[in-house]
């Protein structure tokens, strides 16, 4: 029987103890003993955060189908159990086999969002694993980052021995078989991670040496060892119906924040929009099998229980077999009693049809993504969405008996002026107007309209990556522009509006484009209380502040800073498929205001083709 890691004193002591005891539905249970490879797969926030991840889904079933390789999860402990781990002197422990992660061999963590970068700190330090991978010894897991966060690794350098940049499935065997070889040879730290270097997709830091010029900017960047790349490429799964998917995901005690089965449909988006980052590093399109999909689909429901299958997607109305997938889930899931959820659906008539199969059209609202009000800023940002296709979806979603409708923006977005601001409330009232030019006897109660603004953040690999970003005061100032413009319209009073936290923003801003220096501030920070960033109720800007002022870094040479395009930036080593000269073509397409097609339309030559398949092929074949 398992000796649980926490006693029964304090998991009476804490909010929901279930959090900590492993042993759920389809959780895998080996015998340490038999393994040779013993691997901590780590999401850094709350567990019912953690356990909504996709992506560590397919990782923890694609390493448990080995025999030497057990993978367990741990997930960040909540302020609570923090404190009284501090206290008690416990060490952060795995669910599985409820043993120190400072036993394991390996540490992965997944990193999804620069607000989760204290985490990481947490994670490490309850481990009782060194902070800094140069102070870590022989004995110490080797402590492996990835996800999206990763295409730009430098602010947290200091802290990981290895980044694996790329999709999961492709070499982390290759990685694992390496590491059993070279512990059987006796073999050291260091010689692992020169070795480990050379496998495609891995970064190690520590072999990669960066200078600076005298106006802070990167004077160069290269490996300080023979033999490693001075480019890592990124890794990619060509063939994802065939790649591994879980049939049985683990299946939380407590509600998780995406308490359903997940069916990923496809990977990538032919989009193009220039804000999105997902959008360029997922690149080429490539979708699953629709035969697959069903297979999939039906497994993971009979496995696990669950009352909703959601399709995961960057957009899901791009899926060219979503009729036959969506029409086949609803008849089955009508038959199951299981609802389904269908998110990233373009507004139209075919969509429109299925939701309103697939939903209670009095209780739920839909969801637009105009992302600018005005169309000038759309085309900017290569939305490809006008008012009219906008104002005929609400259209025909009122008529169908939907009266709830959330509007999506942002502010801050390159070449954004005052009208483009003031547009967004006139784009609400047209769609509030639009609401009553249909009967009053098929209308659904009165018009519900929330539009929400979040703050522009330029990301890495995107055209935008070169932009500045506005000061906090600023982006409270476009805030208040639009909120004041709301009350002047005719249907205000079916308008509700809310907007996200600036200091937040700024916050992920400089994490997101960071180099190596801001490793310094991101552990001062923590050092001075930072826990839980993400969460408004534990995210406390003076613990920044004073991490700027001990450090001496300066976030607006990270953030405000319009960067030159022949600038060298900090994540310009990995090579993503998708090229810098494309990137810099659409910054500049972006400043005349030119839409560029979707790479169904018309291939716009990223660079992704490179590849070999998915959206690039489709037509080759």
């Amino acid at each position: 029987m398992r000796k649980l890691a926490l006693n029964d004193e304090i998991l009476l002591k804490i909010e929901k103890p279930a959090r900590y005891i492993g042993n759920e539905v389809n959780a895998v249970m080996k015998d340490k003993k038999d393994m040779q490879v013993r691997f901590a797969m780590c999401f850094p926030d709350v567990y019912e955060i953690g356990m909504s991840h996709l992506g560590i889904q397919i990782l923890y079933d694609m390493f448990n189908r080995r025999e030497d390789v057990w993978c367990e999860r741990v997930y960040s402990p909540w302020t609570d159990l923090d404190k009284i781990m501090r206290e008690k002197n416990i060490p952060l422990f795995a669910l599985e086999s409820q043993d120190p992660i400072k036993e394991f061999d390996f540490l992965g963590i997944t990193i999804q969002y620069e607000m989760c970068y204290t985490n990481i700190l947490q994670v490490l330090e309850l481990s009782q694993i060194p902070l800094l991978a140069a102070e870590r010894g022989e004995d110490c897991p080797l402590v492996i980052g990835g996800g999206p966060c990763a295409y730009n690794p430098e602010p947290l350098a200091d802290f990981f021995d290895m980044f694996y940049i790329g999709e999961g499935e492709t070499v982390y065997d290759a990685l694992l078989d390496l590491y059993k070889e070279y512990r059987v040879a006796g073999k050291s730290r260091r010689e692992f991670l020169i070795a480990a270097a050379s496998v495609p997709g891995i970064y190690v830091p520590s072999l990669y040496d960066v200078t600076y010029k005298e106006d802070g900017t990167i004077a160069s960047f290269a490996p300080n060892t023979p033999g490693v790349p001075e480019t890592v490429e990124k890794q990619i799964v060509m063939n994802v119906t065939e790649s591994v998917y879980p049939q049985a995901p683990v299946v939380p005690f407590i509600k998780a924040t995406q308490d359903r089965v997940v069916l990923e449909i496809q990977r990538g988006c032919i989009r193009g929009c220039r804000f999105c980052q997902a959008g360029m590093l997922y690149r080429p399109t490539r979708e699953r099998d629709v035969e697959m999909l069903k297979k999939t689909a039906e497994a993971m429901l009979k496995n696990t229980g669950h009352e909703e299958i959601s399709l995961s997607s960057l957009s899901s109305s791009d899926y060219s077999q979503l009729e036959e997938l969506v029409t086949y889930l609803i008849d089955e899931c009508r038959r199951r009693g299981i609802n389904i959820s269908l998110p990233s659906l373009r507004i139209d008539a075919f969509s429109l049809d299925v939701m309103s199969k697939v939903q209670d059209v009095r209780k739920s609202s839909l969801t637009f993504a105009p992302e600018a009000g005005s169309q000038r800023l759309r085309d900017v940002i290569n939305k490809g969405l006008t008012e009219e296709v906008i104002l005929n979806g609400a259209g025909q979603a009122f008529e169908g008996g939907w009266n709830k409708v959330k509007l999506y923006f942002m502010l801050g977005l390159p070449t954004e002026t005052d009208e483009d601001r003031k547009a967004i409330a006139h784009l609400a009232e047209k769609i509030a107007e639009r609401y009553y030019e249909v009967p009053k006897e098929k209308r659904n109660g009165k018009c519900q309209i929330t539009v929400s603004t979040s703050f522009f953040v330029p990301k890495p690999f995107t055209p935008f990556q070169w932009a500045p970003m506005y000061t906090r005061d600023a982006f409270l100032g476009s805030a208040r522009t639009v909120n004041h413009e709301m009350k002047e319209q005719k249907n205000y009073r079916s308008i509700r509006y809310n907007w996200h936290e600036a200091d937040v923003t700024v916050l992920e801003g400089l994490l997101a484009r960071g180099d190596r220096r801001v490793g310094a501030v991101i552990l001062d920070a923590y050092k001075n209380g930072a826990l839980y960033d993400a969460w408004t109720e534990t995210f406390h800007r003076e613990y920044w502040e004073q991490a700027y002022e001990h450090t001496g870094v300066d976030p607006a040479f990270y953030t405000v800073r319009e960067r030159d395009t022949e600038e060298i930036l900090p994540w310009d080593f990995i090579n993503i498929g998708v090229s810098k000269a494309f990137l810099k073509r659409e910054w500049q397409r972006a400043h005349e205001e030119k839409v560029t097609e979707n790479c169904r339309s018309k291939c716009a030559g990223c660079g992704a083709a490179c590849y070999g398949g998915g959206v690039c092929f489709e037509d080759k074949n």
